[in-house]
């Protein structure tokens, strides 16, 4: 019931963000700029919305490639695109996706959950730390005469050196982590395996699970090859999201430039961070409002391409991601 509630409260606020930015706008003219949009547009927004949930596996690939020979590509795809469907239905939104993926991984591959884990925090990080400096790069070369994205080109900034402070961090103080993971888990961890284990996980348990976690984290230093793959997945997927956009602006009527879309496309990942399943609404604020800034397009159509986009996105997700994750070996717990 608590489960269900949040979904519902954070579904509800996702949807009065974006009823707001919408009313703000405007309803009619975002709808009469969104109905622009052409059946052959419109069909090649939804191969590129395929394309973007394909190309996602091939980080997922490269990044359980480690966990006992890892994936097949076609289990890669249906790991990707479940993701997806998790990222849109989770309560706390795509902040969850990852843990909740790791078990499956873990079922699938025949190891541990910690070893799951930690192959998909490198994955995220690399693929997150890939898209930002790219934008960043980009970003200098086509937006430093653009006296208004002076702010974008901060946050990218702020958010490179997030990325490293964060790696150099966790690195450095990998035993004091480890101990407060150990302190923070072991009685959660206790209290869960106690409701399908006769005997419940203990201390050691955890200890060793978390030891597992920083090994996987660590080996990749080993395999840059796959460091490299994981990267590559997350360009083309950050190609195929502002091609999308570049064809929906196209469609309602105000053609702009690719590269300025291209580098804002990592920005809205910060609403990841707001507890609403899908992001719905500060996504769709965040993505909107950045593209008004980088491309000078008005609201109207800056709104209704990114309102195609999402609502491809969702529907694509939620379905054929859905499918995926019904499929999935590991909805019981063992």
């Amino acid at each position: 019931m608590r489960r269900s509630l949040r979904f519902l409260v954070g579904a509800l606020l996702g949807l009065a963000v974006l009823a707001t930015a919408v009313a703000t706008v405007g309803v009619d003219a975002i709808v009469t700029r969104a109905t622009r949009l052409s059946p052959l547009l419109l069909a090649v927004v939804v191969a590129l919305v395929v394309i973007e949930g394909l190309v996602d596996a091939i980080g997922v690939w490269a990044s359980v490639r480690p966990l006992n020979d890892g994936l097949s590509g076609r289990e890669s795809v249906q790991f990707a695109l479940a993701g997806d469907f998790f990222d849109i239905v989770s309560p706390a939104g795509p902040v969850t996706s990852e843990p909740i993926m790791a078990r499956f991984i873990s079922v699938a591959t025949d190891t541990g959950y910690s070893d799951a884990l930690g192959v998909r925090s490198v994955a995220k990080y690399v693929k997150s730390g890939t898209q930002v400096a790219l934008s960043a790069a980009l970003g200098v070369l086509v937006l430093l005469d653009v006296p208004d994205a002076t702010g974008i080109l901060s946050v990218l900034a702020v958010a490179i050196g997030g990325l490293l402070v964060v790696g150099v961090v966790a690195l450095m103080s990998r035993d004091a982590l480890s101990r407060l993971l150990v302190a923070v888990l072991t009685p959660l961890v206790r209290r869960v395996s106690a409701l399908y284990r006769d005997r419940p996980h203990d201390r050691a348990t955890v200890r060793a699970a978390v030891e597992r976690f920083w090994t996987r984290i660590v080996a990749f230093r080993g395999t840059p090859g796959l460091l490299a793959l994981i990267a590559l997945g997350g360009v083309l997927e950050q190609f195929a999201t502002a091609i999308t956009l570049w064809v929906a602006l196209h469609g309602v009527g105000h053609p702009v430039a690719l590269l300025p879309i291209l580098v804002v496309i990592p920005l809205p990942q910060v609403a990841s961070a707001v507890p609403i399943p899908g992001s719905l609404g500060a996504y769709d604020l965040l993505l909107g409002g950045a593209l008004v800034v980088v491309t000078a397009a008005p609201s109207a159509p800056a709104a209704a391409a990114v309102l195609v986009l999402r609502t491809v996105t969702l529907v694509f997700g939620a379905s054929v991601g859905g499918v995926c994750a019904a499929f999935l070996r590991g909805w019981r717990p063992t």
